[in-house]
């Protein structure tokens, strides 16, 4: 296991349904206290003697270093397999294997700088200890939250307190303004001449939303929610295509090397319909005629 990363006999503390989702408060002493905004942790599934092997990875909601219980993280579940499934149905003091924190974490300006904060669905998950952080040294923190139907936004009444400004979307116009974070995006970061774009969401937006902090002159450095199985970088499951620093497209794993990337680098011409290719161009690809 690297160094800053622990597997602890976590507990539940809490599990709470919040719209289209669970909120499950964890005891896991140790990773409060080593964990950023932007790393995640891995949670195994289905009990010491289930089949399920492969653990499932969520962004860190927030933590609590101490309290009454020790140190512990909270993190939003979506249910839709039977691994997730297992999770939104456990109750108070039943236990879980917490491994983490694990991955990189967002990087913070040196300097106050105007922020906008985008999430889409519960991607926005990560978002509110971001916005605790960035305000801690002087940013101006706007969010922009969106999500298919009112039910499936996350976080809108805690926005209002983490935030300096909130805009709203869903793409049925059951709250706030009808359309996708995309159109809206634009005129926050004018109105607040940002300069860093932090989103987590959906891989469709996260490259929107690059697209947009681009054209307005803002950076874009987005957590991706490609498919975790392992957490810790040996299963390859999660390795996407991102330029380096010299102009090289290689295969990264995002659970390692991610899950925060800077948007730009992210080849996003390679990703589609949540399949990933491995581009032409890319360090060791296949070459047509090869062996």
């Amino acid at each position: 296991m690297s160094a800053g990363v622990v597997q602890v006999a976590g507990e539940v503390i809490a599990n709470r349904r919040v719209g289209a989702y669970h909120h499950l408060t964890l005891v896991a002493p140790g990773v409060a206290e080593l964990a950023h905004p932007g790393q995640f942790v891995a949670l195994a599934v289905g009990g010491p003697t289930s089949a399920n092997l492969l653990r499932r990875c969520f962004s860190i909601h927030k933590v609590k270093p101490s309290g009454t219980y020790g140190g512990t993280v909270d993190v939003v579940v979506a249910a839709h397999g039977p691994g997730t499934q297992w999770l939104t149905g456990l109750s108070a003091h039943d236990a879980v294997d917490v491994v983490g924190p694990l991955g990189r974490p967002f990087p913070l300006p040196a300097e106050p700088v105007a922020c906008v904060l985008v999430g889409g669905g519960y991607g926005s998950a990560p978002l509110f200890w971001l916005a605790e952080a960035l305000r801690e040294r002087g940013c101006h923190v706007e969010m922009v939250l969106g999500a298919a139907s009112e039910d499936r936004l996350f976080g809108v009444v805690e926005a209002r307190r983490s935030a300096d400004g909130v805009t709203v979307t869903t793409d049925d116009g059951s709250a706030g303004r009808r359309g996708w974070v995309s159109d809206v995006l634009g005129d926050v970061v004018d109105r607040t001449s940002a300069g860093v774009v932090y989103a987590c969401g959906p891989m469709g937006m996260l490259r929107s939303v690059t697209d947009v902090a681009r054209a307005h002159g803002a950076v874009a450095q987005v957590a991706v929610e490609e498919s975790m199985a392992c957490g810790v970088g040996v299963c390859m499951t999660c390795v996407m295509p991102v330029t380096g620093n010299d102009g090289v497209t290689r295969m990264v794993r995002s659970c390692v090397e991610g899950p925060v990337f800077r948007g730009d680098r992210v080849r996003w011409d390679a990703i589609e319909g949540g399949i990933t290719r491995v581009p032409d161009d890319a360090l060791g690809a296949p070459r047509p005629g090869g062996h």
